[in-house]
C-alpha cells in the first residue's frame, strides 16, 4: 500500500526516531598555494578548523613558488589557486582567462623593509614623505618572493613612489626562510612581502619600515584583489558544485577569523611555530582587518590590480585591460 505520509510528516518522524540529516557527499579537488604566509589565512583556516570537511570537500593542498601556482591552474595541473588580480589581469590581456570565485583579502598585507643599519648610516626619516623614503632603496639589494608576483609588484610600485631606477636595484627572488636568514647575514638590504615575516624583523629591531601596505602605501590601490582563489571557468561549469563548496569555504572562513579569533591564532601558531608573539600578533591583526566578512571579487579590485601592475611596470598601458566582465563571479560567495 502506497503511504499517505506527507513529506514533513517523514522529517519529523525521521527527527524523532534520532536520524541525522545525510552527510553532504565529498568531492575530492585540488589548490596550489604560491607561498608561506599569513596573507593564506582563509585557506589555513578552511582546512585546520574543519570547513572543508564539514563542506563536503577533500582538499589535495601543494605548494608552486610565485605566479607558478597560477600557472598550475591555467595548464589543469590544479583545480584552484590563491593568487592575484594582477597575475588574472595580465593572463587574460593575453586571452588567458581564469575564473575568481572569491577575493578573501581586499586590501595591501605588504611591506617593504630596510636593514637598520643602512637605515642609520642614511639617517633614514621614517616620518618623511614615501617619495622620500623610498630613495633609499636606490643601489640596494632587495628580495621578494617571485618575480611577477603581488610582492614584487608592490615593492616596484613603491619604487616608482620613490622615483627610484629599477635598473639601479638587484632584486633576487627568494622564499621567507632564505630571505631571513639572507637578511639576517646582510647578503640583501632588505625585502618586500607579507605577514609576519615584515613583522618578524621589525618587531626584533634589525630592521625599518619603508612603506606599509596597512598605511594605504603606495597609495589609491582599495579594493585591491589581493587574495584571489581562482579556477579554470570550465572547471566551475563542469564541477559547480566544488566550486560552490569552495566559494561557501571561503565566506565561513573569514566568519570564523573574525568570530573565533583565539581558535584562529592557534591555527596559525602551529603552522608557523616559530614566529615571536609580539610579531604573530601584528600579523594576525593585519590580515584579519583586511579579510572582508563577503569575499565578493569587484570590477574595481580587478582595475586597481591593473593600476599596480601598470605602476609597477609590469605591463605596458597598451596591454590593460579595457573590461574586466567575465573574470570573477559572485555566484558562489552569495
Amino acid at each position: 500500500m502506497r503511504s499517505t505520509k506527507k513529506p514533513a510528516a517523514l522529517a519529523a518522524a525521521a527527527l524523532l526516531l534520532g536520524l541525522a540529516p545525510a552527510k553532504a557527499q565529498t568531492e575530492h579537488t585540488s589548490m596550489v598555494m604560491p607561498a608561506l604566509a599569513y596573507v593564506f589565512l582563509s585557506t589555513y583556516v578552511a582546512e585546520d578548523a574543519g570547513i572543508w570537511a564539514k563542506e563536503g570537500l577533500d582538499v589535495k593542498v601543494s605548494f608552486v613558488s610565485g605566479v607558478g601556482a597560477f600557472n598550475a591552474v591555467l595548464t589543469g595541473s590544479a583545480d584552484f589557486s590563491n593568487s592575484s588580480g594582477l597575475t588574472i589581469d595580465r593572463a587574460a590581456a593575453r586571452g588567458q582567462r581564469l575564473l575568481a570565485i572569491a577575493n578573501v583579502l581586499n586590501r595591501l598585507p605588504l611591506d617593504v623593509v630596510i636593514r637598520k643599519d643602512i637605515a642609520e648610516a642614511a639617517h633614514f626619516d621614517p616620518a618623511a614623505p614615501l617619495l622620500q623614503r623610498a630613495k633609499i632603496i636606490a643601489g640596494r639589494t632587495m628580495a621578494v618572493d617571485g618575480l611577477g608576483s603581488i610582492v614584487h609588484g608592490d615593492l616596484l610600485d613603491v619604487m616608482k613612489a620613490g622615483e627610484v631606477d629599477p635598473q639601479g636595484v638587484q632584486i633576487t627572488p627568494m622564499q621567507p626562510a632564505d630571505m631571513l636568514a639572507a637578511f639576517a647575514r646582510k647578503s640583501i638590504d632588505g625585502f618586500s612581502n607579507g605577514p609576519p615575516w615584515p613583522q618578524r624583523v621589525l618587531t626584533d629591531g634589525s630592521a625599518v619600515l619603508v612603506a606599509s601596505g596597512e598605511k594605504g602605501e603606495p597609495p589609491g590601490l582599495y579594493p585591491l584583489a589581493f587574495g584571489l582563489i581562482v579556477a579554470r571557468p570550465q572547471f566551475c561549469q563542469d564541477h559547480r558544485s566544488i566550486c560552490l563548496k569552495m566559494g561557501h569555504s571561503m565566506v565561513e572562513a573569514a566568519k570564523f577569523i573574525h568570530e573565533h579569533q583565539d581558535e584562529t591564532r592557534a591555527i596559525l601558531k602551529k603552522r608557523f611555530p616559530d614566529i615571536p608573539d609580539k610579531a604573530a600578533e601584528a600579523s594576525f591583526e593585519e590580515v584579519r582587518d583586511n579579510t572582508p566578512l563577503s569575499p565578493v571579487v569587484t570590477e574595481e579590485a580587478l582595475a586597481n590590480a591593473d593600476k599596480m601592475n601598470l605602476e609597477a611596470g609590469l605591463i605596458k598601458p597598451a596591454d590593460a585591460l579595457s573590461s574586466y566582465k567575465g573574470l570573477s563571479t559572485d555566484e558562489f560567495v552569495r
